[in-house]
Protein backbone atom coordinates (compact mmCIF):
# COMPACT_ATOMS: atom_id res chain seq x y z
CA UNK A 1 0.00 0.00 0.00
CA UNK A 2 3.07 2.28 1.08
CA UNK A 3 4.63 1.53 -2.39
CA UNK A 4 1.27 2.93 -4.30
CA UNK A 5 1.01 5.80 -2.71
CA UNK A 6 4.86 6.70 -2.82
CA UNK A 7 5.21 5.40 -6.48
CA UNK A 8 1.80 7.13 -7.83
CA UNK A 9 1.17 10.45 -5.21
CA UNK A 10 3.90 11.37 -3.06
CA UNK A 11 6.50 11.11 -6.25
CA UNK A 12 5.09 13.46 -8.03
CA UNK A 13 6.10 16.22 -4.93
CA UNK A 14 9.31 17.97 -4.87
CA UNK A 15 10.88 15.24 -2.38
CA UNK A 16 12.15 18.62 0.42
CA UNK A 17 8.76 19.84 0.56
CA UNK A 18 7.03 15.77 0.73
CA UNK A 19 9.65 15.66 3.53
CA UNK A 20 8.56 19.35 5.09
CA UNK A 21 4.99 17.49 5.26
CA UNK A 22 5.69 14.54 6.90
CA UNK A 23 7.98 16.18 9.25
CA UNK A 24 4.44 18.56 10.50
CA UNK A 25 2.57 15.63 10.73
CA UNK A 26 5.17 13.91 12.72
CA UNK A 27 5.12 16.70 15.10
CA UNK A 28 1.05 17.00 15.16
CA UNK A 29 0.72 13.90 15.76
CA UNK A 30 2.87 13.41 18.47
CA UNK A 31 1.59 15.98 20.38
CA UNK A 32 -1.85 14.12 19.97
CA UNK A 33 -1.07 11.54 21.27
CA UNK A 34 -1.20 9.23 17.89
CA UNK A 35 2.36 8.11 17.48
CA UNK A 36 2.28 6.68 21.37
CA UNK A 37 0.31 3.96 19.79
CA UNK A 38 2.95 2.52 17.98
CA UNK A 39 5.76 2.76 20.15
CA UNK A 40 7.22 -0.67 20.74
CA UNK A 41 7.71 -2.16 24.39
CA UNK A 42 11.26 -2.89 25.42
CA UNK A 43 10.21 -6.65 26.06
CA UNK A 44 9.87 -6.90 22.45
CA UNK A 45 12.72 -5.29 21.13
CA UNK A 46 16.57 -6.82 21.51
CA UNK A 47 18.55 -4.22 23.80
CA UNK A 48 22.20 -3.67 22.56
CA UNK A 49 24.48 -2.51 25.01
CA UNK A 50 27.12 0.15 22.72
CA UNK A 51 29.07 3.17 23.31
CA UNK A 52 28.50 2.77 27.15
CA UNK A 53 24.70 3.23 26.44
CA UNK A 54 21.68 1.05 26.34
CA UNK A 55 20.15 0.81 23.04
CA UNK A 56 16.25 -0.40 22.81
CA UNK A 57 17.44 -2.44 19.86
CA UNK A 58 20.05 -2.14 17.55
CA UNK A 59 18.46 -0.58 14.49
CA UNK A 60 18.19 3.54 14.46
CA UNK A 61 18.01 6.65 12.33
CA UNK A 62 20.86 8.15 10.17
CA UNK A 63 21.83 11.87 10.40
CA UNK A 64 19.86 13.97 7.86
CA UNK A 65 16.26 12.90 8.42
CA UNK A 66 16.19 14.93 11.57
CA UNK A 67 18.47 17.94 11.23
CA UNK A 68 17.45 20.27 13.85
CA UNK A 69 16.33 18.16 16.82
CA UNK A 70 12.49 18.73 16.31
CA UNK A 71 11.45 15.48 15.64
CA UNK A 72 13.06 13.45 18.31
CA UNK A 73 10.20 12.02 20.04
CA UNK A 74 7.69 10.85 17.20
CA UNK A 75 10.72 8.86 15.53
CA UNK A 76 11.16 7.38 18.83
CA UNK A 77 8.02 6.49 18.77
CA UNK A 78 7.87 4.76 15.10
CA UNK A 79 10.92 2.48 16.85
CA UNK A 80 14.12 3.87 15.78
CA UNK A 81 16.45 2.88 18.91
CA UNK A 82 18.27 5.72 18.76
CA UNK A 83 18.00 9.35 16.75
CA UNK A 84 21.18 10.82 15.55
CA UNK A 85 20.32 14.49 14.74
CA UNK A 86 21.90 17.21 12.43
CA UNK A 87 24.29 16.98 10.99
CA UNK A 88 24.85 20.86 12.43
CA UNK A 89 27.14 23.14 12.10
CA UNK A 90 28.66 26.39 14.30
CA UNK A 91 27.38 28.55 12.37
CA UNK A 92 23.27 28.37 11.24
CA UNK A 93 23.19 28.24 7.04
CA UNK A 94 20.50 27.47 4.47
CA UNK A 95 22.40 24.87 2.71
CA UNK A 96 22.47 24.68 -1.06
CA UNK A 97 20.07 26.21 -3.40
CA UNK A 98 16.77 24.38 -4.45
CA UNK A 99 16.09 22.49 -5.78
CA UNK A 100 18.73 19.79 -3.63
CA UNK A 101 16.91 16.29 -2.90
CA UNK A 102 15.95 14.15 -5.52
CA UNK A 103 14.54 10.34 -5.54
CA UNK A 104 15.82 7.69 -7.98
CA UNK A 105 12.46 5.20 -7.80
CA UNK A 106 14.07 2.49 -10.21
CA UNK A 107 16.86 2.17 -7.97
CA UNK A 108 15.20 2.94 -4.33
CA UNK A 109 17.11 5.95 -3.97
CA UNK A 110 18.26 9.60 -3.53
CA UNK A 111 20.66 11.99 -4.48
CA UNK A 112 20.62 15.24 -2.34
CA UNK A 113 23.04 18.16 -2.43
CA UNK A 114 21.64 19.83 0.77
CA UNK A 115 24.69 21.22 1.91
CA UNK A 116 24.76 21.00 5.70
CA UNK A 117 20.67 23.02 6.23
CA UNK A 118 20.32 23.79 9.67
CA UNK A 119 19.58 25.94 12.27
CA UNK A 120 23.57 26.29 14.11
CA UNK A 121 24.60 24.57 16.98
CA UNK A 122 23.26 27.33 19.54
CA UNK A 123 19.69 26.63 18.66
CA UNK A 124 19.98 22.65 18.88
CA UNK A 125 21.69 23.06 22.19
CA UNK A 126 18.85 25.28 23.21
CA UNK A 127 16.06 22.82 22.15
CA UNK A 128 17.72 19.77 23.62
CA UNK A 129 18.06 21.69 26.88
CA UNK A 130 14.54 21.95 26.73
CA UNK A 131 13.58 18.46 25.72
CA UNK A 132 15.99 16.96 28.22
CA UNK A 133 14.64 19.13 30.95
CA UNK A 134 10.69 18.24 29.99
CA UNK A 135 11.30 14.98 29.54
CA UNK A 136 13.32 11.57 30.85
CA UNK A 137 12.04 8.59 28.51
CA UNK A 138 14.04 10.20 26.11
CA UNK A 139 15.56 7.68 23.11
CA UNK A 140 19.63 7.77 22.69
CA UNK A 141 20.25 11.01 21.16
CA UNK A 142 23.36 11.08 19.01
CA UNK A 143 24.36 14.42 17.70
CA UNK A 144 26.42 14.52 13.95
CA UNK A 145 28.47 18.07 14.05
CA UNK A 146 30.22 19.38 10.61
CA UNK A 147 32.18 22.46 9.54
CA UNK A 148 30.50 25.27 9.08
CA UNK A 149 30.39 26.17 4.75
CA UNK A 150 31.98 30.28 5.76
CA UNK A 151 34.68 28.32 8.14
CA UNK A 152 37.71 28.08 6.45
CA UNK A 153 39.40 24.37 5.36
CA UNK A 154 42.11 25.82 7.97
CA UNK A 155 40.08 26.74 10.92
CA UNK A 156 38.12 23.67 10.62
CA UNK A 157 39.75 22.19 14.12
CA UNK A 158 38.13 25.77 16.07
CA UNK A 159 35.13 25.02 14.18
CA UNK A 160 33.99 21.35 14.80
CA UNK A 161 35.22 22.44 18.96
CA UNK A 162 32.64 25.18 18.97
CA UNK A 163 29.93 22.80 18.04
CA UNK A 164 31.44 20.08 20.53
CA UNK A 165 31.50 22.63 23.83
CA UNK A 166 28.10 23.72 22.92
CA UNK A 167 26.28 19.96 22.26
CA UNK A 168 28.37 17.66 24.42
CA UNK A 169 26.21 18.17 27.38
CA UNK A 170 23.25 17.04 25.66
CA UNK A 171 24.57 14.62 23.61
CA UNK A 172 24.46 11.07 24.56
CA UNK A 173 26.88 10.53 21.62
CA UNK A 174 28.89 12.94 19.22
CA UNK A 175 29.40 12.10 15.51
CA UNK A 176 31.83 13.96 13.72
CA UNK A 177 30.90 13.82 9.72
CA UNK A 178 33.96 14.89 7.81
CA UNK A 179 32.37 12.81 4.48
CA UNK A 180 30.00 14.84 3.36
CA UNK A 181 29.91 15.89 -0.29
CA UNK A 182 27.98 18.76 -0.43
CA UNK A 183 30.37 21.15 1.57
CA UNK A 184 33.96 22.21 -0.45
CA UNK A 185 36.51 20.72 0.88
CA UNK A 186 35.16 18.58 3.46
CA UNK A 187 35.80 15.12 2.37
CA UNK A 188 39.82 16.87 2.29
CA UNK A 189 39.34 16.03 5.86
CA UNK A 190 39.49 12.88 6.16
CA UNK A 191 42.74 12.51 5.67
CA UNK A 192 45.24 11.78 8.58
CA UNK A 193 46.88 14.68 8.89
CA UNK A 194 43.76 16.91 9.03
CA UNK A 195 41.49 14.44 10.53
CA UNK A 196 43.84 14.18 13.79
CA UNK A 197 43.31 17.61 15.40
CA UNK A 198 39.75 17.70 14.03
CA UNK A 199 39.36 14.72 16.55
CA UNK A 200 41.72 15.19 19.19
CA UNK A 201 39.27 18.61 19.41
CA UNK A 202 36.48 16.83 20.08
CA UNK A 203 37.70 13.99 22.59
CA UNK A 204 39.15 17.15 24.69
CA UNK A 205 35.84 19.00 24.95
CA UNK A 206 33.41 15.86 24.59
CA UNK A 207 32.75 15.70 28.96
CA UNK A 208 33.65 12.08 28.39
CA UNK A 209 30.44 11.65 25.96
CA UNK A 210 31.33 8.87 23.07
CA UNK A 211 32.85 10.14 20.19
CA UNK A 212 32.77 8.82 16.86
CA UNK A 213 34.11 9.66 13.27
CA UNK A 214 31.67 9.16 10.15
CA UNK A 215 33.44 8.20 6.95
CA UNK A 216 33.13 8.22 2.77
CA UNK A 217 32.34 5.08 1.09
CA UNK A 218 34.59 6.34 -1.58
CA UNK A 219 38.02 6.25 0.34
CA UNK A 220 40.39 3.59 -0.81
CA UNK A 221 40.65 0.52 1.41
CA UNK A 222 43.67 1.75 2.94
CA UNK A 223 42.40 4.56 4.21
CA UNK A 224 39.29 3.54 6.01
CA UNK A 225 42.54 1.22 7.50
CA UNK A 226 44.43 4.18 8.44
CA UNK A 227 40.91 5.72 10.30
CA UNK A 228 40.59 2.84 12.09
CA UNK A 229 43.52 2.80 13.61
CA UNK A 230 43.53 6.70 14.26
CA UNK A 231 39.94 6.11 15.95
CA UNK A 232 41.37 3.46 18.17
CA UNK A 233 44.84 5.24 18.76
CA UNK A 234 42.55 8.55 19.97
CA UNK A 235 40.36 6.09 21.89
CA UNK A 236 37.43 7.20 20.19
CA UNK A 237 34.06 5.10 20.86
CA UNK A 238 33.87 4.30 17.27
CA UNK A 239 33.40 4.69 13.55
CA UNK A 240 29.93 5.22 11.52
CA UNK A 241 30.54 3.95 7.81
CA UNK A 242 29.01 4.76 5.48
CA UNK A 243 28.21 8.32 4.22
CA UNK A 244 26.59 9.00 0.82
CA UNK A 245 28.70 8.14 -2.24
CA UNK A 246 29.59 10.53 -5.61
CA UNK A 247 29.62 7.48 -7.19
CA UNK A 248 26.84 6.89 -10.33
CA UNK A 249 28.46 3.34 -11.11
CA UNK A 250 25.80 0.53 -11.65
CA UNK A 251 22.04 2.77 -11.84
CA UNK A 252 19.30 1.81 -13.24
CA UNK A 253 18.39 5.19 -13.75
CA UNK A 254 18.05 6.78 -17.26
CA UNK A 255 21.73 8.46 -17.47
CA UNK A 256 20.53 11.23 -18.95
CA UNK A 257 18.06 11.96 -15.93
CA UNK A 258 21.14 11.34 -13.80
CA UNK A 259 22.98 14.24 -15.35
CA UNK A 260 20.53 16.44 -15.15
CA UNK A 261 20.24 15.89 -11.71
CA UNK A 262 23.89 16.76 -11.29
CA UNK A 263 26.20 16.72 -8.05
CA UNK A 264 25.05 15.45 -4.46
CA UNK A 265 25.59 12.31 -2.24
CA UNK A 266 24.09 9.02 -3.66
CA UNK A 267 22.00 6.96 -1.06
CA UNK A 268 20.02 3.89 -0.79
CA UNK A 269 20.81 0.63 -2.30
CA UNK A 270 23.60 1.86 -4.50
CA UNK A 271 25.66 2.34 -1.48
CA UNK A 272 24.82 -1.17 -0.20
CA UNK A 273 27.75 -3.53 -1.30
CA UNK A 274 30.65 -1.06 -0.65
CA UNK A 275 28.95 -0.73 2.56
CA UNK A 276 29.17 -3.91 3.42
CA UNK A 277 32.58 -3.87 2.19
CA UNK A 278 33.93 -1.38 3.88
CA UNK A 279 32.63 -2.98 7.09
CA UNK A 280 34.20 -6.07 6.73
CA UNK A 281 37.45 -4.10 6.47
CA UNK A 282 36.84 -1.47 9.34
CA UNK A 283 35.87 -5.13 11.31
CA UNK A 284 39.14 -6.74 10.48
CA UNK A 285 41.56 -3.99 11.76
CA UNK A 286 38.96 -3.06 14.55
CA UNK A 287 38.13 -6.49 16.14
CA UNK A 288 35.95 -5.79 18.47
CA UNK A 289 38.07 -2.91 20.12
CA UNK A 290 35.53 0.17 19.36
CA UNK A 291 32.19 0.10 17.81
CA UNK A 292 31.51 0.17 14.35
CA UNK A 293 27.69 1.53 13.27
CA UNK A 294 26.78 0.37 9.91
CA UNK A 295 24.71 2.61 7.21
CA UNK A 296 24.40 2.47 3.69
CA UNK A 297 21.42 0.48 1.91
CA UNK A 298 19.64 -0.76 4.29
CA UNK A 299 16.35 -1.86 4.19
CA UNK A 300 14.96 -5.14 5.45
CA UNK A 301 15.14 -6.94 8.76
CA UNK A 302 17.65 -9.53 7.28
CA UNK A 303 20.03 -6.27 5.89
CA UNK A 304 20.10 -5.29 9.65
CA UNK A 305 20.92 -9.29 10.68
CA UNK A 306 23.29 -9.48 8.21
CA UNK A 307 25.45 -6.39 8.94
CA UNK A 308 25.50 -7.25 12.79
CA UNK A 309 26.45 -10.80 12.09
CA UNK A 310 29.85 -9.22 10.00
CA UNK A 311 30.89 -6.97 13.21
CA UNK A 312 28.10 -4.17 13.24
CA UNK A 313 27.43 -2.89 17.13
CA UNK A 314 24.59 -1.05 15.82
CA UNK A 315 23.18 -0.13 12.62
CA UNK A 316 21.53 2.97 11.22
CA UNK A 317 19.05 3.74 7.86
CA UNK A 318 17.63 6.67 6.33
CA UNK A 319 16.94 6.22 2.40
CA UNK A 320 14.68 3.07 3.33
CA UNK A 321 12.11 5.48 5.51
CA UNK A 322 11.73 6.95 2.49
CA UNK A 323 10.90 3.79 0.47
CA UNK A 324 9.14 1.59 3.46
CA UNK A 325 6.97 3.86 5.45
CA UNK A 326 6.52 5.39 8.58
CA UNK A 327 6.85 1.76 10.44
CA UNK A 328 9.95 0.72 9.11
CA UNK A 329 11.81 0.73 12.37
CA UNK A 330 9.54 -0.43 14.15
CA UNK A 331 9.25 -3.70 12.02
CA UNK A 332 12.73 -4.18 11.82
CA UNK A 333 13.45 -3.80 15.50
CA UNK A 334 10.09 -6.22 16.65
CA UNK A 335 11.40 -8.82 14.01
CA UNK A 336 15.33 -8.54 15.40
CA UNK A 337 13.33 -9.02 18.86
CA UNK A 338 12.10 -12.32 18.11
CA UNK A 339 15.17 -13.33 16.64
Amino acid sequence: MYSFILKYFLARFDPEFIHHVVASALITAQRLGLTRLVRISSKKTRSVSALGLSFNGPFGLAAGFDKNGTLILPLADLGFSHIEVGTVTAIAQPGNEKPRLFRLLQDRALINRMGFNNDGSAKLAERLAKLRKKRHDLPVIGVNIGKSKVTPIEDAVSDYGTSTKLLAPLADYLAVNVSSPNTPGLRSLQSIEALRPILAEVVAHSLGKPVLVKIAPDLADDDVREIAELAIELKLAGIIATNTTISRAGLKTAASKIESIGAGGLSGLPVKNRSIEVLKILNKVIAGRIAIISVGGVETTSDVQQRLELGATLVQGYTGFIYQGPFWARKINRELGKR
